[in-house]
């Protein structure tokens, strides 16, 4: 059989995928396996061994769907499912499943803080995906794959910079009220005393900036510094990831690193917490206002933002000492 996966954004939703590729792959090699996703996106799964085919979403519209039409696909996985999937698997016109959003479930859930039944993980709800085909959802983690030679690189940056086992610490996140207090960062970070890599996209320059004009610890600042790939490997060489609930935080989880989560607007209930790793979710319980969105907001609605606010350094300090394993190289 031939097969399309569709999952045109973003990074942590595309990683989240990954479990789906390496199920077919085991259960038919001989099937051959396409994906279609944005090209900002295409480092995510340029060197994943189980796309036979990545294509990349055309801003010819028409174009795209011929190009598509063109391979004669068996079935379509819409992993993503929205008015622009489901146009392509109605232009494709073969057998399909779209995964289950719970989109209802999370509307109970943001707007009266209750839903009728647990969220399931999305890992499997897009597993349910594969039942058509006949086949199930491994029992294994995400997967992100890297040039072998980016460990290499990470070790030499990591050298040049004097650090020989640090922490990953992940600054930014597409919506201001899923990012941590940035003076929280500082003084928790120099309590805690260890090396840390900052890591992060030109969305979190300025808080990398502020971060590092109060740190005093032994520091290497890679926000936007290097592509997805390079920042990728410098994670994996730590030795555990303190992260926002953003991509950074699910490619840890394909490394099998050990996560500190922090959530604000968001909750782990919605289905998103980091999948088959050892992690520790880090969030202020004891408000009733949570979660306000399924996504995050650039401002706190009430205004005062205490989801973050109150999660106080201290408790993000002693959970990381309690809970964190010895640190040693992850390379």
């Amino acid at each position: 059989m031939k097969i399309l996966l569709l999952r045109l954004s973003s990074i942590g939703d595309i990683v989240l995928t990954t479990p789906i590729l390496r199920s077919l792959h085991k259960a038919h090699p001989d099937w051959e396996v396409h994906y279609l996703t944005k090209p900002a996106f295409r480092q995510v799964l340029a060197h994943n061994p189980y796309v036979d085919k990545l294509h990349l979403l055309d801003k010819n519209w028409q174009a795209q769907l011929r190009l598509l039409q063109a391979e004669q696909f068996d079935f379509v996985l819409d992993l993503h499912h929205n008015l622009r999937t489901w146009q392509i698997r109605r232009a494709l016109g073969v057998p399909s499943r779209a995964f289950d959003k719970r989109n209802f479930d999370k509307y109970l859930l943001v707007h009266l803080k209750q839903s009728l039944r647990p969220i399931p993980h999305v890992v499997h709800r897009y597993g349910d995906t594969l039942k058509p085909l006949g086949v199930q959802l491994d029992e294994g983690g995400l997967d992100f794959f890297l040039p072998p030679e980016l460990s290499g690189v990470a070790t030499a940056i990591l050298a040049d910079a004097g650090l020989s086992a640090p922490m990953a610490v992940v600054l930014g996140a597409q919506h201001r009220t899923k990012r941590w207090i940035t003076a929280h960062f500082v003084k928790a970070l120099n309590d805690l005393g260890r090396e840390v890599v900052l890591i992060g996209g030109p969305d979190a320059r300025a808080d990398a900036d502020e971060l590092m004009a109060g740190l005093r610890i032994p520091c290497l600042d890679a926000v936007a510094r290097y592509d997805l790939l390079t920042s990728a490997a410098l994670m994996r060489a730590c030795t555990s990831v303190l992260t926002h609930d953003t991509g950074f935080m699910h490619i840890a989880a394909a490394f099998g690193m050990q996560v500190f989560s922090l959530w604000g607007s968001t909750v782990p209930a919605l289905g998103m917490t980091p999948y088959h790793t050892p992690h520790v979710l880090l969030e202020n319980t004891r408000l009733t206002c949570r979660p306000c969105s399924k996504i995050g907001h650039d401002d706190c609605p009430l205004g005062h933002f205490r989801c973050m606010q109150d999660l106080h350094p201290d408790q993000v300090v002693e959970a990381i000492r309690t809970h964190a394993v010895p640190p040693v190289s992850g390379v």
